[in-house]
């Protein structure tokens, strides 16, 4: 809602600009002393090419006229006038309410039925799978990709590594309600070296060959900061959406800097909630399909 100063602001920059132009048309159109008559030749001419005096064409002429005169009765219709909503009553959100009505009362019965089947059940289905694949287009790939493999800091999710849980119900609450995983920074408490120690120890649980003494002294700091979250035994937890550390699946990256960076920094991973433009039926489906891609 603009003040009332751009209200008027905008709505006399935009008349001035419209009769602008019809003022200039008229102008343009005016003879004036010592111009060339009508067909005749204006003295320019190049490459034995010769301009004339010729005037627009009248379907020309009128074209222009018709969209100034549409540009006015549109303005009457649909908002564009500052503050004035049009006499039409015409707003986005409307139109966007009125779109999603007739999509749900045409699909959406096709969802409910889908709705009758487990997730397991869908995840079978090829029809089902093919309506889950172009919710996963429209809603999921921009961050986990089209094939559903992620990327730095966006899960992938054909495989079995979870970090919530890959259970029909915990897909779908992750889809429905988002999710909010918070890795604390720990620079501050541990130092440089004691970021370098678990670190390594970090990288020893996957299998990497690390210095021992390094690993053994930052073993010691992970038991005391860690475990909270990833367990004792590193394999994370579901509740926490703490990752296992003892596999070859890296959300941030698996380098000696960038662990050492999310040690140091931490990290902040947001999944939006779904809830309200999916619902349940929806995303019941959806669930199928992204269950189907790892089981």
């Amino acid at each position: 809602m603009l003040t009332s100063f751009f209200n008027w602001w905008v709505i006399v920059i935009t008349l001035v600009n419209i009769f602008a132009c019809y003022w200039l048309i008229k102008w343009t159109m005016k003879s004036r002393p010592n111009e060339s008559a009508a067909g005749e030749s204006t003295g320019h001419k190049w490459d034995d090419v010769e301009e004339l005096n010729n005037p627009l064409p009248k379907w020309w002429l009128w074209m222009f006229y018709f969209t100034i005169v549409f540009s006015l009765i549109y303005l009457v219709l649909y908002p564009g006038l500052g503050n004035f909503k049009g006499t039409l009553g015409w707003t986005s959100h409307n139109q966007y309410d009125g779109e999603m009505a007739d999509s749900d009362a045409k699909y959406g019965p096709i969802f409910a039925a889908f709705s009758a089947k487990s997730v397991p059940e869908l995840a079978k289905d090829p029809e089902a799978i093919q309506a889950g694949q172009r919710l996963f287009s429209s809603y999921c790939s921009q961050c986990h990709g089209s094939d559903a493999k992620g990327t730095t800091g966006y899960p992938n999710l054909s495989d079995n590594d979870w970090l919530y849980g890959g259970e029909p119900d915990m897909i779908k609450q992750s889809i429905l309600m988002g999710r909010n995983g918070v890795m604390p920074a720990f620079g501050a408490a541990l130092g440089v070296k004691g970021v370098e120690d678990v670190a390594a120890y970090v990288q020893s649980m996957s299998g990497r060959k690390v210095d021992a003494a390094s690993a053994e002294a930052g073993k010691a700091q992970f038991d005391v900061m860690c475990i909270a979250c990833h367990q004792a035994d590193g394999k994370g937890s579901y509740l926490f959406g703490a990752p296992n550390l003892t596999d070859k699946t890296w959300l941030h990256g698996s380098t000696a800097s960038r662990i050492k960076q999310t040690i140091t920094e931490g990290r902040l991973s947001k999944m939006p909630a779904h809830n309200e433009f999916l619902g349940e039926d929806k995303t019941h489906v959806l669930a199928g399909y992204i269950y189907s891609l790892s089981n």
